[in-house]
């Protein structure tokens, strides 16, 4: 191992971590609360099972308003909301905030655009069948969707990771701030590009692997 990776050993496993934690709280957000709101984005659309003009308007607003902020300028808009909720607005847990909060946004909207290339058909078949509405969503639409919405979430998490290297700016900690602090700003060379090759690792890594499962569950 170089001998500046042996130095700073310490504060790069902390970095490591602090990075998982950001990004293990945005998946959370997207699986948990992105999935469900990129659905019903889906079904209020004109034609489609729940039509609701004014819940789609909405949610597609809110959704479009989020995705269109600067990342940074979000981190910034949000620290009152942040320190609300969370009692600080500095630290690894309260990065997490802005992070879910882009995370919900952006896979709602990959989620929404995967299930509109579902065929027509099958949601007209799982309705002649008196499905219900759950029954659609879980046994149909997800079905049908699920390779999609794992190149999805594979895609987010690749974004979640590169929004974290961000999060220095309130003491968010991870990967990205420690090659800035330590790499660039101290004229560390090394220690910033042997950083940057963890990111890198870290993302071909997480592509593998979300890649060849979308591919084993594709049965099409």
């Amino acid at each position: 191992m170089p001998e500046i990776l042996v130095q700073y050993e310490a504060q790069i496993w902390q970095a490591i971590g602090e990075t998982f934690i950001m990004v293990g709280v945005s998946i959370l957000a997207a699986v948990l609360l992105g999935l469900p709101v990129g659905t019903l984005l889906y079904l209020c659309r004109k034609g489609n099972l729940l039509e609701n003009r004014v819940a789609f308007s909405t949610l597609n607003l809110l959704v479009n308003i989020i995705r269109s902020f600067p990342f940074l300028l979000l981190v910034v808009f949000l620290i009152p909301f942040t320190r609300l909720i969370i009692g600080t607005a500095i630290g690894t847990a309260a990065a997490t905030v802005p992070l879910a909060i882009i995370a919900i946004a952006h896979y709602s909207r990959l989620v929404e655009q995967t299930l509109l290339d579902v065929p027509k058909g099958v949601l007209e078949a799982a309705v002649s069948m008196g499905a219900s509405v759950r029954s659609v969503i879980f046994k149909f639409l997800y079905v049908e969707a699920r390779s999609g919405l794992v190149v999805g979430l594979t895609t987010s998490i690749i974004s979640f990771i590169s929004y974290s290297t961000i999060m220095g700016v309130v003491g968010g900690g991870g990967i990205g701030d420690f090659a800035i602090r330590f790499g660039y700003q101290q004229f560390k060379t090394e220690l910033m590009m042997y950083m940057i090759v963890i990111m890198v690792i870290f993302v071909q890594i997480i592509q593998f692997t979300g890649m060849t499962v979308a591919r084993m569950i594709d049965k099409r």
